[in-house]
């Protein structure tokens, strides 16, 4: 019999998770039933979202169980087969994350070419992450050729894909905000925006009229706050905005104010619409085959920030929060 270790919940943060709030557990393995597969995980995400499900309140997923490993995207090879599906051998992504063993049903994991990309890129560019950056523009921003396009955190996952999708659809102009002159210049420097911020340097409403003077069409939400009103502010008749996240607000122990300027909606016909990617799982083929012809013109490029070791993991998450990450922040197992 072997072990492995897991990331389990030990009890619901208030306000900002620390490290108390979890536990490294070492567990036995369990024997395979029919239909199962037995994966040692390479490389695991931490995201955002995940500060959702750690709280016990109603929302669009079930909150993670205390005393139980949390659960999330992974890629890893599996070591024993009992599905006729998958071999031992295989890549597969899956949805149990957190830990450096998983057991799963065959139907439940996807096998994935690894010699066509990196594991880590199945849970970036070329997974959810991407699928949500394409929906959010497409479907639900109904993105336009020619559109002004402002995205939030667009150096984090989604951001920086969002910004090179828009680019590729057409956009006549991208701009986005980060946290730091750094990230600033890994955006305009490596994923070819038009523009770029760093929010911490002033008023956003003021940073973003530089930026866009003419208005802009789409914003592309992950952030909230006060970038969601100056985006309001900002926006031109008939603009739409998409609201993927609010990661401004997660930590917070009350409620935040919403935007004060809602009513320039009624001027500008404008729309705010909030979307799952879970809604959008429709558009992954064409997504799928689009992003692969953009990555081998150049138009589409990922950025990763590695954290080592389940040990690190929570680090890694709290590092998201925080805003440490450029691109995808992963874990290597």
């Amino acid at each position: 019999m072997t072990t492995a270790r897991e990331v389990q919940l030990k009890s619901r943060p208030v306000g900002w998770p620390t490290h108390d709030d979890f536990d490294l557990v070492e567990t036995a393995s369990v024997p395979l039933e029919e239909g199962q597969v037995r994966v040692r995980n390479e490389v695991m995400s931490v995201d955002p979202y995940m500060r959702g499900r750690m709280s016990d309140a109603k929302s669009y997923a079930e909150p993670y169980a205390l005393g139980e490993a949390m659960q999330g995207g992974a890629v890893g090879v599996v070591t024993e087969s009992r599905s006729d599906a998958v071999a031992v051998g295989d890549h597969v992504l899956h949805g149990l994350g957190w830990r450096e063993e998983a057991v799963v049903d065959g139907s439940a994991v996807r096998v994935v070419d690894t010699a066509v990309a990196p594991a880590s890129a199945y849970l970036g560019v070329l997974g959810m992450t991407g699928l949500t950056a394409y929906a959010g523009l497409t479907r639900v921003a109904g993105l336009k050729e020619g559109d002004v396009v402002f995205v939030s955190g667009a150096a984090g996952a989604v951001g920086s894909v969002v910004g090179q999708v828009a680019k590729a659809l057409g956009a006549s102009r991208v701009i986005g905000s980060a946290g730091s002159d750094e990230k600033v210049r890994h955006l305009l420097d490596d994923l070819g925006f038009d523009a770029a911020f760093n929010y911490k340097e002033g008023r956003v409403s003021d940073l973003l009229r530089e930026a866009a003077p003419d208005g802009i069409d789409v914003y592309f939400d992950n952030v909230g706050g006060d970038h969601l009103e100056a985006a309001i502010g900002s926006l031109r008749q008939g603009g739409r905005i998409a609201i993927c996240g609010a990661i401004s607000v997660y930590n917070n122990t009350e409620a935040a104010p919403g935007p004060r300027n809602l009513a320039r909606l009624i001027q500008t016909r404008g729309t705010i619409t909030g979307f799952l990617v879970g809604d959008h799982w429709d558009l992954s083929g064409e997504y799928a085959e689009r992003a692969a012809g953009w990555i081998a013109d150049g138009s589409l490029a990922s950025r990763e920030t590695f954290v080592d070791g389940i040990d690190h993991a929570v680090d890694a998450f709290l590092g998201v929060l925080r805003g440490e990450n450029v691109g995808k922040m992963l874990v290597r197992l």
